[in-house]
């Protein structure tokens, strides 16, 4: 889950397309409490593993293994 920040309109567009991915694989009305951890996980390694065209076709997972291989890397 994920909110944007008071006063930054241009988070919602990123937070809707995710709703919106989401919305692929589970359609609105869903109960949540029928479906097992299990499939929430594969659910959320394929779409990490989507890329994107706001990251430069890169996927999310490779953008922040990057941000914190450098974060880790830095003195």
């Amino acid at each position: 889950m994920f909110f944007c920040d008071p006063h930054s309109p241009w988070q919602r567009g990123s937070n809707e397309n995710l709703n919106g991915l989401i919305r692929d694989y589970y359609p609105k009305g869903t109960d949540f409490n029928t479906i097992s951890d299990a499939e929430i996980q594969a659910v959320t390694v394929q779409l990490n593993d989507r890329p994107r065209k706001t990251l430069g076709f890169h996927t999310p997972r490779e953008k922040l293994d990057a941000l914190i291989g450098s974060v880790a890397m830095a003195p």
